[in-house]
């Protein structure tokens, strides 16, 4: 079996579309189809069913697809060996939220731009279900989530601890300095979030339940805060990311625990093997992580 014959079969085999294998691969869809069909021949077997402009995995392709994968990943360890000098390289594309990009990343990547420069990260800010299907595709090499879950189909991950969330209100909000509030008190007033999708936002909505009303989205984290300071709402966000305002006194923390937790986690396809400068890429992060102030 050719390498670059198992290659492109992996590549349509996770994004099931010839068409879209080609696009990412850089080929003419006839050459992914005479590929795949040169592979099939080889093997005496079909590895797809064609039903109608939809594709599937047969048994074979099913039974074929983890030693695909392996075969791919020992190629480009063995490649990485016989070229590796003393200094890492290679490049890592990294699916994140922007919590964790703009308040929790800044310090490893100035470690890897000064200490590792031929390292070359790309981050690539995505919320939690697209970086998923990401990770399962291969188009990312690691995904760092800001989860409820831990468990993941498909991927393994690991939870580098708990990410503290806090409600936050203008100083002067009406609700400022009450105690125990209830769902329907905070659902009363204007609320401030980030888009859809984002697992913070989404889980304070669940829980507002019938009483929820609209949310004033921004699309960012600050400029959330900005209209919470403003006095336009109050907005759920997770603590490091306004550690700075509430020190300052620009923000105040309401008297609400959420009653959900979520993870930071750094995730990867399952049976992938990491190159060694993206192992060295979790092993900073997980110390980084551990050891910044206000971590998990």
């Amino acid at each position: 079996m050719e390498l670059r014959l198992l290659v492109t079969f992996e590549k349509v085999a996770t994004v099931l579309s010839f068409t879209r294998a080609a696009a990412e691969l850089a080929y003419a869809q006839s050459s992914v189809t005479s590929q795949v069909r040169a592979l099939e021949a080889s093997l005496g077997v079909e590895l797809f069913e064609r039903l109608g402009s939809r594709i599937r995995l047969t048994e074979a392709g099913e039974r074929l697809l983890p030693y695909a994968r392996q075969i791919i990943d020992l190629a480009d360890e063995a490649r990485a060996a016989v070229t590796a000098t003393d200094e890492p390289a290679g490049t890592i594309a990294v699916g994140t939220v922007e919590s964790l990009t703009s308040y929790r990343l800044p310090p490893l990547l100035e470690l890897f731009h000064h200490r590792y420069p031929k390292v070359q990260l790309t981050l690539r800010p995505t919320l939690g279900d697209a970086t998923l299907r990401a990770l399962r595709e291969g188009t990312f090499d690691l995904g760092l989530l800001l989860e409820r879950e831990t468990r993941h189909e498909g991927l393994e991950s690991e939870v580098l601890g708990e990410e503290p969330l806090v409600l936050v209100a203008a100083p002067g909000h009406p609700l400022a300095g009450r105690r125990g509030l209830t769902a329907a008190e905070l659902a009363a007033v204007g609320l401030v979030g980030t888009e859809p999708g984002c697992a913070y936002r989404d889980l304070f909505e669940a829980e507002l339940g019938p009483w929820s009303p609209a949310f004033l989205e921004f699309g960012t984290i600050e400029a959330s805060k900005r209209g919470v300071a403003a006095g336009l709402g109050i907005a759920l966000l997770p603590r490091i990311t306004v550690s700075g305002e509430l020190a300052s006194g620009a923000l105040t923390a309401l008297d609400w625990e959420p009653p959900f937790t979520l993870f930071t986690q750094i995730a990867w396809r399952r049976g992938k093997r990491l190159p060694a400068h993206v192992r060295l890429f979790v092993e900073q992060l997980r110390r980084l992580v551990s050891e910044s102030p206000g971590s998990p």
